[in-house]
């Protein structure tokens, strides 16, 4: 399907001659995007997709501490459950690659974080981090519960240059050859560029959605998916994720997203969201 797309794009006798300016560009992507989607579906004219690479982001680390607790750091927290959920992900998909952008208490900064995930062609980011509520705040210790981010749209150009990086995740791995690669003048790079961050947001929501989901199943309370201008997120040139898996300023939370179970429990619920998440995204 990827081919038709193309083909009419290249071919004028076939659709509508595509216009250099922005108007008509815009008024084109909602056709190219519901034949976008019918190549997801059909599975008889489209490629094999299978999540190969999972990149894992352990929140802060080193000099940057993050969020305190009364006894313990979110730095200390993110890196016990990446590590944790990179085993599980492994045991449960033995053929996805799971990479981390920290094993140890180093710090590492937010650019060389989603460079990893470029470099490597990752088809996830998934950054794991611990909320917290200002020492200011007269209710601190009692606001507790779960929450997902995805890369804010007023940003979503700053893909532009990961997705460049990496982008033989959706469009077929041929296609510089084929098309002659990413020109910023050309009107179909820029439909291109435009299916592929729309595609890349609808699988982050899908995701973040699904992890939600799972921390319900367990009891959490639902603080939803939300957008944010979250510099790792709006430079991953894949679908990307940050999850907040607790309230460090909350004792309960504290004391659940220490413990063992507590951390188990967390990882459970995202390695069942990616069962979920595979189910719906990947091609046969």
């Amino acid at each position: 399907m990827m081919n038709i797309i193309f083909a009419m794009i290249k071919d004028g006798s076939k659709l509508m001659k595509i216009n250099p300016s922005r108007v008509l560009i815009l008024g084109f992507l909602p056709f190219l995007t519901s034949l976008l989607f019918l190549s997801f579906t059909n599975n008889s004219a489209t490629p094999t997709y299978r999540i190969k690479t999972i990149v894992i982001d352990a929140g802060h680390g080193g000099k940057a501490v993050g969020a305190l607790g009364k006894y313990s750091s979110e730095k200390k927290v993110t890196l016990q459950v990446a590590l944790r959920l990179g085993k599980a992900i492994t045991k449960s998909f033995p053929d996805i690659k799971v990479l981390y952008t920290r094993t140890s208490d180093v710090f590492v900064e937010n650019a060389s974080r989603t460079n990893l995930a470029n470099k490597n062609k990752a088809d996830l980011f998934i950054s794991i981090h611990c909320n917290s509520m200002p020492a200011s705040k007269a209710n601190r210790t009692s606001i507790k519960g779960v929450e997902s981010f995805v890369a804010g749209f007023g940003r979503i150009d700053e893909q532009d240059v990961a997705i460049r990086e990496n982008a033989d995740i959706l469009l077929e791995k041929d296609y510089k050859t084929k098309y002659g690669g990413y020109d910023p003048k050309d009107p179909e790079s820029m439909i291109i560029f435009s299916l592929m961050k729309n595609q890349f947001r609808d699988q982050s929501i899908k995701l973040a959605t699904l992890i939600q989901n799972e921390y319900i199943s367990s009891g959490r309370l639902d603080r939803g998916v939300k957008e944010q201008n979250i510099l790792i997120l709006q430079r991953a040139g894949m679908p990307a994720i940050l999850t907040e898996i607790g309230f460090i300023s909350n004792p309960e939370e504290e004391r659940y997203i220490n413990s063992e179970a507590g951390q188990d429990e967390i990882t459970q619920n995202i390695v069942a969201a990616l069962h979920n998440y595979k189910k719906q995204v990947e091609i046969e």
